[in-house]
């Protein structure tokens, strides 16, 4: 494992894409506190809502108010979803110093998602890229399908390659690599990683992995072995995709950073105070945390009988 990074960055997507997919109406200052408890664990990175039209996605109709809310820390990153000039023009004028914009590997998620081809999106994103330049705005990129599609099955890695490269061309300072249906397994994860780095710096590239079949943290893994050192990751494994069905959270936060703790990788990230934001947001919604840890912490929390093993976050034994 002599290719492990000595440290990662880990970029937090619960307050959008985890929430985003929510039957319940979530209240707005519950975002804001969810979004201000992640940011005070340290995380580099908050990915703090999405300026989409609330027809789509009714759950992020208050974007404007939970960015307006969030008490920006020095050190980390909030950067908020644009799907269009429209968007970004919103975003913006809520005092936004990042977007991301997304794409697909996949021609027909991309027109069951946003209507559009994969070279049409590209087009819509060159323009936001444009007008972002002009404010001084960074923008990250998203592809989404990077290892399978609900429409058309498995994706060639060269497509996402290309794809990719489309979107660093056009000025993404980082190209997120995303399984939207949780299909990929680690060799397949390392394959895809391994033919987008021939054609983006691997330093330039993170990986999303959602949980769908128990593979996340598995996939992580083999794409850290080659050196990717930017993980995307959903606080008590929230999430979905609204237009992939059966597709499940992203691997959880305090799941991957218990990994990578384990493991003597850095983030800079309180796993304590990361446990606390998971058992908030899961009471709020009425259920469980869905990570492993925090179905342990919320037991603990609850009275029941567990030994410190069990309930310590910072705790790692090798037996």
């Amino acid at each position: 494992m002599s290719g492990l990074p000595d440290s990662v960055r880990v970029v937090e997507v619960g307050p959008r894409d985890g929430l985003q997919n929510e039957s319940q109406p979530v209240p707005t200052e519950v975002k804001i506190e969810l979004v201000d408890r992640l940011g005070a664990t340290g995380l580099p990175a908050v990915e703090v809502t999405s300026f989409v039209s609330p027809k789509w996605i009714p759950q992020l109709a208050d974007a404007e108010a939970v960015l307006a809310g969030v008490d920006f820390r020095p050190g980390t990153d909030y950067p908020v979803l644009v799907p269009n000039l429209q968007g970004l023009e919103r975003a913006l004028a809520s005092g936004a110093r990042e977007v991301a914009v997304f794409t697909a590997a996949s021609d027909s998620f991309n027109q069951r998602n946003i209507n559009a081809s994969i070279d049409e999106s590209l087009t819509r994103i060159a323009q936001i890229m444009s007008a972002a330049r002009d404010v001084d705005v960074r923008v990250r990129g998203y592809v989404s399908c990077a290892l399978g599609c609900p429409y058309e099955g498995d994706i060639d890695p060269a497509r996402v390659a290309r794809v990719s490269r489309r979107l660093l061309d056009l000025g993404c300072y980082e190209i997120s690599l995303g399984d939207t249906i949780g299909a990929g397994t680690p060799l397949a994860a390392r394959r895809m990683l391994e033919t987008t780095a021939a054609a983006v710096p691997l330093e330039q590239l993170a990986v999303h992995f959602h949980d769908t079949r128990g593979q996340a943290l598995a996939n992580i893994l083999a794409c850290l072995e080659i050196g990717v050192a930017t993980v995307d990751a959903s606080v008590a494994g929230l999430g979905g995709c609204p237009y992939a069905s059966g597709a499940a959270g992203n691997v959880a936060t305090e799941d991957l950073v218990y990994m990578l703790h384990g493991m003597g990788i850095e983030t800079g990230i309180d796993l304590r105070g990361l446990l606390e934001a998971s058992l908030f947001i899961s009471e709020t919604l009425g259920r469980p945390p869905a990570s492993k840890l925090g179905m342990i912490a919320a037991l603990h929390q609850q009275g029941r009988k567990a030994d410190d093993r069990e309930i310590d976050p910072d705790r790692h034994d090798a037996g």
